[in-house]
């Protein structure tokens, strides 16, 4: 039977639910305003004014993307697992990080581009492990996996015709990546606990939608999007994290902020 004497000792797994909620709620209350302030523009655009008349008759142009994302796990349990140990549940934990990317967008026609967009992604991911006591009691157990994703999405855009300085748009596409902070490597027996471990390499399918908003010296944009990960990216070691699990792949909801000249 597992024991708790193993981990429980770590500083780093305290479970600060108030905390992390709190954090979550002014990162997306910020993002939120932005959104609200930029259907603001958009609204004003309709009625000003055509800026940047010349933009869409370009085969190229670039920018860079700033964006705040939530991120969490799809999981499976093992068929076979009975919670017969001292685990008795795997909740996920959702946690707020944030992307950094250049963007490089090629015009096919009026309503169709194909953007390239690699970038940096900080993403945290937190799962709760409840655990029994002997002596009956309840200890919630938070693990948390910090990644730092080295992307290289391939992405398109499908939008309409402009409204004055306004165009809304899909988006759809995938991209590879790479945790440049994986502990797949690290040695269990030589941590002060247990970690979950996590394979360096990922991919995803990308959805989304957004709109453009043409200001007099640069185009702006907001999107929504989802990424939902196609690999299992767990590594089974049968640790008292891992034992119960069968197969973990990311998911994350983005905001993102474009600008592009």
């Amino acid at each position: 039977m597992t024991t708790l004497g193993q981990y429980t000792e770590r500083k780093d797994v305290k479970v600060d639910v108030k905390g992390l909620r709190i954090r979550r709620f002014t990162l997306w209350r910020t993002l939120a305003l932005g959104a609200l302030l930029c259907c603001g523009l958009g609204a004003h655009s309709q009625t000003a004014k055509q800026n940047l008349a010349k933009f869409d008759y370009r085969a190229y142009h670039f920018g860079f993307l700033l964006s705040g994302n939530t991120s969490s796990f799809n999981f499976q349990l093992r068929p076979d697992y009975t919670f017969s140990d001292s685990l008795l549940s795997v909740e996920n934990n959702a946690l707020a990080g944030f992307n950094l990317a250049l963007l490089a967008s090629l015009n096919v026609n009026q309503t169709i581009r194909i953007r390239f967009i690699p970038g940096l992604s900080f993403q945290d991911r937190g799962m709760l492990f409840r655990f029994r006591n002997p002596d009956g009691t309840t200890n919630p157990v938070s693990v948390r996996t910090e990644s730092v994703f080295l992307d290289f999405p391939l992405i398109v855009k499908l939008r309409t015709e402009r409204i004055g300085n306004f165009a809304p748009y899909a988006l759809v596409g995938g991209k590879i990546s790479r945790d440049m902070q994986s502990q797949a490597d690290v040695n269990q027996s030589l941590q002060d606990g247990y970690i979950l471990k996590l394979a360096k390499n990922n991919s995803s399918l990308d959805f989304g939608a957004g709109a453009d908003f043409f200001l007099p010296f640069f185009k702006f944009s907001v999107e929504l999007k989802t990424e939902f990960g196609m690999r299992n990216v767990l590594i089974q070691d049968d640790t008292p994290f891992s034992q119960a699990l069968d197969q973990l792949r990311t998911r994350s909801f983005i905001i993102s902020f474009t600008f592009e000249g």
